[in-house]
């Protein structure tokens, strides 16, 4: 990996935690509209995934997509002003944090609905496919929605198809509160690819290189027009399930192992030691993502709400 590269996902996990922790600090804080589901600790997959990809490539996303939005490069203006539910946001303040899309930059959407957006990067990578374009499609989802039917649907379908799609598993241990284990017969959800003869490949996804690497090899197979990988990650979400939710299932033995683990510092030390970025350079990104982020809410916060009656504008009859 080049040293910009290393850098370059350091800044992405680093703006996706700032961005994480603003929103934390305002649900906590202030009168903002709905629910959402924070990324904390699993900023490498976004990272090491996207890495690979140009805004011309297609992501679909979970109802904990503020991770993949940022890291395919959503402005973040327009991302914070969706969670002010404001007309300047990038679904017009009529997503929210669950539905938040963007396809200018190739952000198919987030998505409410568990596996629901699966189905939707096979669509996108079809749509490469036949016109030729190179694109290739990378549908995000987690270890519960493994089990749903539309999963294998999707897998079977691709890999049929051998479609340019790479199906992201980010397997951080609970669906809500169950985990994974009490309802999946196989300890990695990515063995499940043999079925559909195509790739299956785990890796660690507390590792930013270790994802890097997995992702690197699935994204070029897939222009190559080899078809379809399952790649599994192993991470962890810090936080509850959703806002405010005490995660009481977790015990906290378990919580501080993984902390341990937390991506970010351990790659600011990786930097300074094998690419000898210096500390100046880093607290440098480290406060312009702060920086950052306050833009965001100002711009968020002086916004104007969307007028009630222009929903009609948006919708497919």
């Amino acid at each position: 990996m080049e040293r910009e590269t290393a850098l370059g996902m350091y800044r992405t996990m680093v703006r996706i935690r700032k961005f994480e922790e603003k929103l934390f600090y305002l649900f906590s804080t202030r009168a903002m509209p709905g629910s959402m589901h924070q990324y904390d600790g699993e900023e490498a997959v976004a990272a090491g995934v996207c890495a690979h990809l140009s805004t011309a490539d297609y992501v679909s996303s979970t109802h904990r997509g503020h991770g993949h939005c940022i890291a395919k490069g959503a402005d973040l203006n327009k991302v914070m002003a969706e969670m002010f539910a404001k007309a300047t946001g990038c679904c017009r303040g009529m997503g929210g944090s669950m539905h938040i899309a963007d396809f200018s930059v190739g952000m198919l959407g987030a998505n409410g609905i568990v596996a629901g957006g699966i189905p939707h990067a096979v669509g996108a990578a079809w749509s490469a496919q036949y016109l030729g374009n190179g694109r290739v499609a990378v549908s995000f989802f987690g270890d519960g929605a493994a089990n749903e039917g539309v999963f294998h649907e999707s897998l079977n379908l691709a890999a049929v198809w051998r479609l340019p799609v790479v199906f992201v598993c980010e397997n951080n241990l609970y669906g809500f509160s169950t985990h994974y284990r009490r309802v999946t017969a196989v300890e990695d959800i990515a063995r499940r690819a043999a079925a559909y003869d195509m790739p299956g490949a785990v890796a660690d996804g507390m590792d930013p290189e270790a994802v890097y690497e997995a992702a690197g090899a699935a994204v070029e197979r897939a222009r190559r027009g080899e078809g379809p990988t399952l790649l599994e990650f192993k991470t962890y979400r810090f936080r509850g399930h959703s806002r405010f939710e005490p995660a009481g299932y977790r015990t906290k033995d378990e919580l501080e192992q993984w902390r341990r683990r937390d991506p970010i510092p351990a790659w600011r030390a990786r930097l300074a030691s094998e690419w000898k970025v210096e500390e100046r350079q880093l607290a440098a990104l480290e406060s312009e993502a702060e920086r950052e982020m306050d833009q965001a809410v100002s711009f968020a916060e002086s916004s104007p709400d969307p007028d009630p009656a222009s929903w009609r504008r948006f919708i497919y009859a």
